[in-house]
């Protein structure tokens, strides 16, 4: 089980990169262009809330059973663990649940806002903040 959903998370990480790149582009782009808010403008952002919480899930199953997970912790505790391991033990968990937070707080805030501008403005704040923690904490060594 352990290796098919690290396969799983692997990959679909990609998925979650390129929706949250495409999501927060779109938000960007028609918030400074002043542009309407329109129904695909809202498909864009909730497929790509759906893809990160998916990929959260994946994650946190991986972390309770991987051996590069708690369970690191939990051997070596914090102060054994060197960097690469901190890494996947603490810091690539930590950034990833904060980015979905990030994502889930600025989907959240956009629906209740009635106006293009109201609704966009979250959109690019929060999934940017979003797109720049999972960009700052993927072990971008065993992606390529």
């Amino acid at each position: 089980m352990y290796s098919t959903v690290k396969m799983l998370h692997s990959y679909w990480a990609y998925l979650v990169l390129l929706m949250i790149v495409i999501a927060t582009f779109n938000a960007l782009i028609k918030h400074f262009g002043k542009k309407e808010y329109e129904a695909k403008d809202f498909r864009i952002a909730l497929f790509a809330l759906i893809v990160t919480h998916i990929q959260l899930l994946m994650g946190l199953v991986l972390y309770f059973s991987s051996p590069n997970g708690f369970n690191n912790v939990k051997a070596n505790g914090m102060g054994g663990l060197d960097k690469a391991a901190r890494l996947l033990a603490v810091e690539h968990p930590f950034v990833g649940i904060l980015a979905v937070v990030f994502i889930t707080i600025g989907y959240s805030k956009h629906k209740k806002k009635l106006t293009s501008a109201g609704k966009l403005k979250p959109l690019a704040i929060f999934y940017t903040i979003g797109l720049l923690l999972i960009l700052s904490r993927i072990p971008w060594n065993s992606w390529f």
